[in-house]
């Protein structure tokens, strides 16, 4: 009998379909709060589906007063006003790294995994709130287009095509992370999403180039863009030295110190830099980053990140 695989070492299907009750307390939709974390830079392509709640915050001098919220001021004592935006009709494009950088992990799961789980918890959460959700998934040697679509197969074709792709990285050879395929797919999605589209990228933290962000650039002049890269805390943070291994010259066992040639501070210091060259640019251009590890369940990872929809204001409002 063959052994039941590794739990977190690839994506289950039935952990990802579960994972629709788990996409909440946060939000893709544009047009939100200003203290929100997507702002909404640009209006998107409008079917006239009606009005969709927002949250609930303090009164502002202007707000319609048909809108005021009794129980929330008589709750918090201060006037509460309701908020709403149109309802938006966009499409929703995931852009996910399954090449074989991605199947590493050192804790509870690998980077594929939870890049999986974090591309569950987007298509359910958006196709929840009305959107179209289709995808380009890309590996070392392919990239598979699914055109977007409102509907449950069309999250269930996504969901088994990461599958599909991500249980081909076992027998693949390893490599690093690299820019080539990850340009390819960007280049790709171009094509599908010339405007008002929400792209999301799911991605290996050391995948992308000057290339990679000259295409991001021409992609979030027409589109909302969001980047999420993966990591694994053994990618900042060496193991404790000594190391266990092998000669250069065969002839047997051999401990390795990284602190010797300051490797681990080098390696820490080295991918804080990315990181933070990454959010930084991120900033300049009002593309939010959030960074996503394999060491903690993506869902909360996502709504510590994005689900300051709540705001200090006594509001209690929730996002759609």
């Amino acid at each position: 009998m063959a052994a039941p695989p590794t739990p977190g070492l690839l994506p289950d299907l039935a952990d990802l379909i579960r994972l629709q009750h788990g996409a909440r307390g946060f939000s893709f939709r544009a047009g939100q709060a200003v203290r929100a974390l997507l702002p909404g830079r640009r209006a998107s392509r409008i079917r006239g589906r009606g009005l969709s709640f927002e949250e609930i915050r303090a009164y502002r001098p202007g707000d319609d007063l048909r809108q005021m919220d009794w129980r929330a001021t008589a709750r918090t004592g201060r006037p509460q006003s309701r908020i709403f935006t149109e309802e938006r009709d966009r499409p929703v494009f995931l852009v996910v790294d399954l090449s074989p950088a991605m199947f590493f992990g050192s804790r509870t799961a690998t980077k594929v995994t939870r890049a999986a789980e974090v591309v569950a918890l987007a298509a359910w959460r958006c196709l929840a709130a009305g959107d179209r959700v289709g995808a380009v998934l890309f590996s070392s040697d392919t990239v598979r287009e699914i055109r977007p679509a409102r509907s449950r197969a069309a999250v269930m074709q996504i969901l088994q095509s990461v599958l599909a792709l991500a249980a081909r990285l076992p027998a693949m050879p390893t490599a690093p992370s690299g820019p080539a395929a990850l340009n390819k797919a960007l280049q790709h999605t171009a094509t599908l999403a010339p405007h008002d589209a929400l792209i999301l990228l799911v991605v290996d933290l050391f995948a992308a180039d000057a290339g990679t962000r000259a295409a991001l650039d021409r992609l979030r002049r027409h589109n909302e863009l969001m980047v999420i890269p993966v990591s694994d805390p053994l990618e900042a943070e060496l193991p404790a030295p000594p190391w266990r291994g092998l000669a250069d010259d065969g002839s047997g066992p051999a401990l390795l110190d990284p602190a010797a040639s300051n490797l681990g501070q080098r390696v820490r210091t080295g991918v804080a830099a990315r990181l933070e060259a990454l959010c930084g640019a991120g900033r300049r251009h009002a593309v939010p980053v959030l960074p996503i590890g394999t060491d903690a369940e993506p869902a909360a990872q996502l709504r510590r990140q994005m689900g300051q929809r709540r705001t200090a204001t006594g509001g209690g409002g929730r996002a759609p």
